[in-house]
């Protein structure tokens, strides 16, 4: 009897046993399973505190609505190059071709009376030219028509061409300034560009657009988010930075400061080593003195971090001479270096093209020609004028 008790205490040790170091094979099996599925290791107790130690002190550093970098999604659109969307927009933009059109049928009929000539300067003034230009094209136009001695319409066109080209001034660079350069302090400076103008002109979508622009020439790209007064001018530039792979510095607080922001952007393409910085600005009318202060406050902290290359203006064509004293006026304040003029599809007043040029001495850089995302393009002078005698 003692026997067979030690007999069955013995099997069951053995089965105890056996059981034990089969569960903790299997254990060893899953945690090794997990590991490779995940890529997660396992930490011990130590390590897990100082994880999340680490994570604690990460999150004191960075307050709320601290500018945040926001990365791009993973799906991209891949932009439209620069040579086709300038053909393709060429026919579009020939619907500006009313003043073009108007003029070519006056000076064709012939021997022209004042009555002609007065039709002539109504028409060049109501498509925005500015009286100081049609002045000076009206003169032209009657001096070239007299020394040639002809009224054939295909004549008359030509020289038309040959004046709207030459107040347009095909010499003026408009190139926008994209190289990178090296600081005195031997760093990276991306070229900044810093984007401007009154409320309702499309700001943030013209900077989205543009930033396409500069994707589809190879150009790396930021873009800061510092109109912060408009809710969803972050969000929206955020959706056009996503759509084609571009990071956007932001804040999530409304009404932060604009310009913590800017500079934020600038310090984030100094560390990528971005081409480019495209900074996005509230929406102000030229009269309020504390916005526009504030605005040239914004360009001199950017540049603590880098230069600021380009000052983009932009401008609603549609909205005719009252954009004359904006352009005047953010001028003054924060040097414009160059005009986005959007809107300028279908619009009568392509004039707006030659008075702005003349008012400010910086040329037109950029046509908004609908609503597209790529139907934004670098101004061509010939193919602006072509299009308004199509």
């Amino acid at each position: 009897m003692p026997e067979t008790l030690i007999f069955i205490f013995a099997f069951v040790i053995v089965l105890v046993t056996g059981v034990a170091l089969y569960a903790g094979a299997r254990r060893k099996k899953s945690d090794t399973f997990r590991l490779d599925e995940s890529m997660t290791p396992v930490l011990t107790e130590d390590e897990a505190q100082a994880l999340e130690d680490a994570e604690e002190e990460v999150a004191h550093d960075h307050e709320p609505g601290d500018p945040e970098l926001v990365a791009p999604a993973a799906t991209l659109e891949r932009p439209e190059s620069v040579q086709s969307r300038m053909e393709r927009l060429r026919a579009r933009l020939a619907r500006s071709g009313t003043m073009g059109k108007a003029l070519l049928s006056i000076l064709s009929r012939g021997d022209l009376t004042e009555d002609d000539w007065d039709e002539i300067e109504e028409t060049l003034l109501g498509a925005d030219v500015g009286l100081e230009a049609s002045d000076e094209l009206m003169e032209k136009l009657r001096t070239e028509t007299k020394v040639r001695g002809t009224t054939d319409p295909g004549v008359v066109r030509e020289i038309l061409r040959e004046q709207l080209l030459a107040l347009i001034d095909p010499t003026l660079d408009r190139s926008l300034d994209t190289v990178p350069g090296i600081g005195e302090d031997g760093n990276h400076h991306p070229a900044t560009v810093l984007v401007v103008g009154v409320n309702g002109t499309g700001k943030t979508t013209t900077i989205g657009k543009l930033g396409r622009v500069l994707v589809a020439q190879e150009r790396s790209v930021v873009l800061g988010a510092a109109d912060t007064f408009r809710a969803a001018a972050a969000d929206q530039l955020q959706t056009w930075g996503e759509r084609v792979g571009v990071d956007v510095v932001r804040s999530d607080i409304e009404g932060a400061d604009p310009a913590s922001v800017a500079f934020e952007a600038v310090a984030e393409g100094r560390r990528r080593e971005a081409d480019v910085v495209l900074v996005d600005t509230a929406g102000r009318l030229q009269n309020k003195a504390g916005l526009m202060d504030e605005l040239g406050k914004i360009k001199r902290v950017m540049e603590k971090q880098a230069p600021v290359r380009e000052v983009l203006l932009v401008i609603d064509a549609t909205t005719g001479q009252n954009a004359m004293s904006q352009a005047k006026v953010f001028s003054e304040v924060v040097g414009i270096t160059g005009i986005v003029l959007t809107k300028l599809d279908g619009t009568a007043k392509g004039g707006i093209v030659i008075n702005v040029q003349r008012t400010l001495g910086v040329p037109v850089k950029f046509v908004g020609l609908g609503e597209g995302a790529d139907d934004l393009a670098p101004f061509d002078p010939e193919g602006f004028v072509d299009a308004l005698l199509s």
